[in-house]
């Protein structure tokens, strides 16, 4: 953020809190720091009144005690849990080598024994999730990261879809998720099986890996759901035998038929090159969740949002973890042929003035300006979308006194859609964006 906003950094306990990583409904993931250790972690921060509102705080609760007890290297790691008068934080582990989808973006599609390689990591993060009660429901590339050293880690696991609550007869009864990755028997809406509506999800991302694009794709939302339903798709002439038979197997529009998790982790083509999983069990302490869900606890436990008066600049750390891969190379390029989440670029004029400029040029696009304070927008988009209206957060960083950055990012609605925007706006912003020598075209 820059100076100019007249801003700070805020600390929470012991954190340190930065820049914002994402957004949705519910929460809001922010990059921080813990400054008694330097070690970097993402914070989810939690908004009560509206938990209490949706009536989500007991199935919270069942989720982070549950996400606290998994310990697997392909799950993303829950630190501890911290509670304010107003909001929950979950401190969780910060992967840093950028989305799968981007890979997939990138290479346009991966060989066989790599897809492999992702799709047995996925397997096995589901299925320890599973044997511990927890279902994911939103697995799409997107929630797939990877660390630094390429290894895959399921972000969300437990805490993408908190509204879901299974009734009494055993199964979940709300439709979420992303519509192409979507389980038939979740569409119709007559309760489904977690753990079969999460392989079917997987069958599409192994789809996706080696496809390069979606077996079930429709610009019409109920042509889409019929395809699904029917399970009306065709694998490319590229894939072998061996992986159109298994693709098939778990695409099958009948959970009762469906190839069960442990009978593809049995599968001869999945069992090629497979190293399952090595890591240790560890006593795991409670009490923080405990404490925080405690209406009855010591008001000492909570924390308090400390804003420290000075300028917040992005530290070095920051502005590398914000590219991939860790290269500075594509740090502000606009990333070409990729429908990403968000985007950024690079500005010499003061944050005041790029934000009125994007505020001008956004107008006549058909959004409304939402609120604008500390050197951030939220642009509100007046037509429905896909997938509701479109809404974007704009946030403006200083890197030095005379270079900011400008990070454009999708907080509801459709990516396309987003993709489509920034194309749209970034017409009427070049006189805004900074064309450096050194920045790739």
């Amino acid at each position: 953020m820059s100076s100019q906003g007249g801003g700070g950094r805020t600390r929470v306990g012991r954190y340190e809190l930065g820049r914002t990583l994402g957004e949705g409904t519910f929460a809001k993931v922010k990059f921080a720091k813990n400054v008694e250790t330097g070690e970097h972690v993402a914070i989810k921060i939690l908004d009560k009144e509206k938990l209490l509102r949706h009536k989500m705080i007991d199935q919270l609760k069942r989720e982070i005690s549950t996400m606290k007890l998994i310990r697997h290297p392909n799950v993303i790691r829950m630190h501890e849990v911290m509670a304010s008068k107003t909001k929950i934080y979950i401190v969780i582990e910060l992967v840093t080598g950028g989305e799968l989808f981007d890979k997939i973006v990138s290479h346009r599609r991966l060989k066989e024994d790599d897809a492999r390689k992702y799709f047995q990591q996925l397997i096995n993060a589901v299925d320890y999730c599973h044997s511990r009660g927890v279902y994911h429901r939103d697995l799409k590339p997107e929630n797939l990261l990877l660390d630094a050293n390429g290894t895959l880690k399921v972000s969300d696991f437990g805490l993408s879809a908190l509204s879901q609550q299974v009734q009494k007869d055993g199964l979940l009864h709300t439709t979420c998720g992303t519509p192409n990755y979507v389980a038939p028997e979740v569409i119709i809406n007559k309760g489904y099986d977690g753990a079969k509506a999460d392989l079917w999800s997987c069958g599409v991302i192994l789809f996706v890996l080696m496809a390069g694009y979606l077996p079930f794709e429709d610009s019409n939302l109920m042509s889409l759901y019929k395809k699904i339903y029917k399970a009306d798709f065709t694998c490319p002439s590229w894939f072998s035998t061996s992986t159109k038979k298994l693709i098939k197997k778990i695409l099958d529009p009948n959970p009762n038929t469906r190839i069960t998790i442990a009978e593809v982790i049995n599968n001869e083509w999945f069992k090629k090159g497979y190293q399952p999983p090595t890591f240790e069990t560890e006593d795991i302490n409670l009490d923080d969740v405990n404490s925080i869900f405690d209406e009855s606890g010591d008001p000492t436990q909570l924390v308090v949002e400390r804003r420290e008066e000075r300028p917040a600049l992005m530290n070095a750390f920051e502005l590398i973890s914000t590219s991939q891969g860790l290269n500075l190379g594509t740090l502000f390029e606009k990333q070409t042929g990729s429908v990403k989440r968000e985007t950024r670029f690079a500005s010499r004029l003061p944050a005041n003035e790029i934000l009125s400029k994007i505020e001008a040029a956004a107008g006549p696009m058909g959004f409304n300006i939402q609120k604008r304070n500390n050197c951030k927008l939220k642009l509100q988009g007046e037509s429905p979308g896909r997938k509701g209206q479109l809404a974007i957060a704009t946030e403006v960083f200083e890197v030095t006194p005379s270079l900011h950055m400008v990070e454009l990012r999708k907080s509801n609605g459709d990516t396309l859609e987003f993709h489509n925007f920034y194309h749209s706006i970034s017409n009427g912003l070049k006189d805004v964006m900074w064309k450096a020598g050194w920045q790739h075209s």
